[in-house]
């Protein structure tokens, strides 16, 4: 792909949105601009960008007139939403119609609606991998401690079950021990579904989280960052794995960091 002139960063929560903003910068992209949310987006991301705009979640006419008037044609989503946030969603007019076509509604129907009524004013939206190749995960050891065998037949396990669970959209994240599923991820997250699978473990789980087959790489592509470490290690995790080519790792230096830090390996699968 080449570098786009402009480009709309739809940022939610946490980090990403900024590592976003700095990978476009160094890949040679002149303008960004930021379609924000109350309650969810730092407002630190201000000083990343060129333009910023502020938003409800929900108000999708909102979203697509800022994008409009700021003239971007890419765009890219960068960060998530709350889950309690969803709950509280009051859409606007648009997004009620989007939300009435649809026969399913989850984050890949919604999701995609969206990037289909961005396409009908000429914006692109672009994998959110874009412009993130330095955070991408690679295969094989990442930090922490060499694997134990024992540890290593429940990471292929729990991938086998992650995915399978992925599939049916239920979750990305499975939490084993010994061979049995202590807790797979649903609607709460995966810090919440690890906090659960730690606790029934008592010490020595096994984290899995995975991307789902065939997933639209445009939204919802697996995180990792210093939260999901720091969760792990308080949780009694051991070990956590992570899909290699496919999972973005965010603030690399301080997930190493935390990994030492609580002796959790850090597996790319």
């Amino acid at each position: 792909m080449d570098t786009p002139e402009s480009l709309a960063i739809i940022a939610g929560n946490g980090s990403y949105p900024f590592a976003m903003a700095r990978g476009a910068r160094k890949a040679g992209v002149k303008r960004i601009v930021a379609a924000s949310f109350t309650d969810e987006t730092s407002d630190r991301l201000a000083a990343e960008v060129d333009d910023i705009e502020w938003l409800r979640v929900g108000q999708l006419g909102k979203l697509l007139a800022f994008l409009e008037k700021c003239g971007a044609q890419h765009a890219v989503m960068a960060g998530q939403i709350a889950p309690g946030n969803l709950f509280d969603l009051r859409p606007d007019f648009k997004a009620l119609f989007l939300l009435a076509r649809l026969k399913q509604r989850n984050a890949e129907t919604i999701f995609a609606a969206i990037g289909t009524e961005m396409e009908k004013i000429g914006v692109i939206l672009l994998p959110a991998t874009s412009f993130m190749e330095d955070h991408v995960a690679p295969a094989g050891l990442i930090a922490g401690p060499k694997l134990k065998s024992r540890t290593e037949e429940d990471l292929h396990f729990g991938h086998s079950i992650a995915k399978e669970v992925s599939r049916l959209d239920i979750g990305q994240t499975v939490i084993v021990k010994n061979g049995t599923v202590l807790a797979v991820e649903g609607f709460e997250g995966t810090n919440e579904a690890i906090k659960r699978g730690g606790a029934l473990g008592r010490g020595g789980a096994v984290v899995v989280k995975v991307s789902k087959p065939g997933q639209d790489l445009r939204f919802d592509v697996p995180v990792v960052g210093p939260v999901t470490l720091e969760t792990c290690g308080a949780a009694g995790v051991r070990v956590m794995g992570i899909e290699s080519g496919k999972t973005i790792i965010l603030e690399r230096d301080r997930v190493e960091a935390t990994a030492t830090q609580h002796k959790i390996s850090l597996y790319g699968i």
